[in-house]
């Protein structure tokens, strides 16, 4: 914790000595870095008590078990989540003054660190490992806002998550619904009106959906789901405030008609 406390007090060094003073704000910027080291110890002694009471070893990888825990599906929520911390770094640091593209540097590096420092603390418990896996879907979602910048593709494509407590879940197999992955559904939502046709509503899109079930038992599955959804950006407004409260209720799928592919065919009037 204090090698992330350093690499945060670095970043706003970096900030101040490269950026023009006064473009940016240091009430701001000393605002978002005392919420952001109180907020990361938080987070820390959450996940402490969620992965890390168990015993210690050397640091080591966990390579048999790294695509095999949940069926692989915890490796978009690492992608996913690091998307969303970088995202809103980035708004958080061009709010302080910061220019935009170097607020998206400054936001992947910030996520990239925080989700790396989770990482190697999981190298140290016997019961995890460091994984390889983890390590790239976390570089993947810290630089997506990067990406959009020089691949115009990936700003019709919304990467979204929902939840619904399972059977699992309310059977307390899990204290935590983030952590049970039967109750996690994980989206891919594609931009229908830009890129399949303009006389597609510009708030409708067309999702692709996955989930896992029975991970406590032998016959464990996957699940696929194609889903309309909801594509907030694509509502026209002139505020600005409504503008940026859309961005990111498109990191949430919401309720809509859907249908399951895979393993078998399952009709939803509302998927959640």
């Amino acid at each position: 914790m204090r090698k992330l406390i350093l690499i945060l007090i670095l970043i706003n060094l970096q900030i101040y000595g490269k950026e023009d003073s006064t473009d940016v704000n240091p009430v701001r910027l000393t605002l978002i870095s005392t919420a952001t080291v109180g907020g990361f110890i938080y987070a820390y002694a959450i996940q402490n008590d969620m992965w890390w009471k168990g015993e210690k070893s050397k640091f080591h990888s966990n390579w048999n078990q790294d695509w095999r825990y949940a069926l692989g599906s915890d490796k978009y929520g690492h992608f996913y989540f690091g998307t969303l911390i970088s995202k809103t770094y980035s708004d958080l640091f061009y709010w302080s003054g910061i220019s935009k593209d170097k607020s998206k540097l400054y936001g992947a590096v910030l996520s990239f660190s925080y989700q790396t420092f989770i990482e190697i603390r999981d190298g140290f418990s016997k019961d995890y490992g460091f994984s390889w896996g983890d390590f790239s879907a976390n570089l993947l979602g810290s630089s997506l806002q990067l990406l959009k910048s020089e691949i115009d593709l990936l700003n019709y494509i919304d990467f979204k998550i929902s939840y619904y407590p399972s059977e699992r879940f309310k059977n307390n197999s899990n204290q935590y619904i983030l952590d049970d992955y039967e109750s996690t559904f994980n989206w891919i939502s594609i931009n229908s009106n830009k890129l399949i046709s303009e006389k597609i509503p510009s708030f409708i899109n067309i999702a692709v959906g996955h989930s896992v079930k029975r991970l406590d038992y032998s016959d464990s599955y996957h699940e696929i789901f194609l889903s309309l959804d909801w594509n907030f950006k694509g509502i026209k407004t002139d505020s600005s405030f409504l503008k940026k409260l859309f961005e990111y209720l498109d990191f949430y799928h919401f309720p809509a008609p859907a249908v399951k592919v895979y393993p078998d065919l399952v009709w939803y009037g509302l998927k959640f």
